[in-house]
């Protein structure tokens, strides 16, 4: 039995994030029924993250174990028929050994969040970014991002309803980026916590909206309490951009 490791990206905007759901739509559910159309067996989709209601994915990962061996390209090309029309493609698929797991063999993790720091309304970017008014600094946004790098306890950063054993976790990188407009803030680590990324992106916006310094990021994250947390940054900017393994 052929194990595949799918690399998908997805528009999270219609779905309810990617793990399936009893009546919605989520993105694990649309690739299992596109599973099903191909080889008429019910098959679990494993994912390396579970993307929350509203996330994108510009390189999710995924496996699954096909009794029926399919070319991968074939194999590729019959879920993209399939997933039609869900704003879902797999980019590619490729046989890999049974012991190969899209969430317990990733080292690594890499999200970005994108900013449109304008006062003007969005137009193409609806739905894929976060519109921020008011002028941030993203160098002050930047040199706050920093106090956050290494392991810490993240309690601060994470959601009430996370269901990880632990609130530590190690950030690798946590960078903040302007190109006219538009501010880009990409991280890595090797798991996050359910809605670290956007808790942490939201209180870094009250540093570059001048709310915060980067001592009260610091002391946020020290109080090791999820009332100290900043705002949270809605999903609509967030991407999943590439699993390491």
């Amino acid at each position: 039995m052929p194990r595949y490791k799918l690399t998908i990206e997805y528009d999270g905007a219609p779905f309810f994030g990617w793990q399936i759901q009893d009546t919605l739509p989520s993105v694990q559910g649309a690739l299992e029924a596109a599973v099903k159309a191909m080889t008429g067996a019910d098959l679990r989709v494993h994912g390396a993250g579970r993307t929350d209601a509203g996330v994108h994915a510009r390189g999710q990962v995924a496996h699954v174990d096909v009794e029926k061996p399919f070319p991968p390209g074939r194999f590729r090309d019959g879920l993209n028929a399939h997933l039609r029309p869900h704003p879902i493609a797999v980019l590619e698929a490729e046989i890999v050994p049974d012991t190969f797991e899209a969430r317990f063999s990733a080292i690594r993790r890499h999200y970005r969040y994108r900013i449109v720091n304008t006062r003007a309304n969005l137009a193409l970017d609806v739905g894929h970014a976060w519109r921020v008014p008011r002028r941030l600094d993203a160098d002050a946004m930047h040199t706050a991002a920093q106090r956050l790098l290494g392991k810490h306890d993240f309690t601060t950063f994470r959601d009430t309803e996370c269901q990880a054993k632990s609130p530590e976790k190690t950030l690798d990188q946590l960078d903040v980026l302007r190109d006219g407009r538009e501010i880009t803030i990409l991280t890595s680590a090797r798991s996050f916590l359910h809605s670290q990324v956007r808790s942490m992106v939201g209180s870094l916006v009250w540093v570059g909206e001048g709310r915060w310094s980067a001592d009260d990021l610091s002391a946020a994250l020290e109080a090791r309490n999820r009332a100290a947390c900043g705002i949270v940054a809605p999903p609509e900017g967030l991407y999943l951009v590439k699993v390491d393994y």
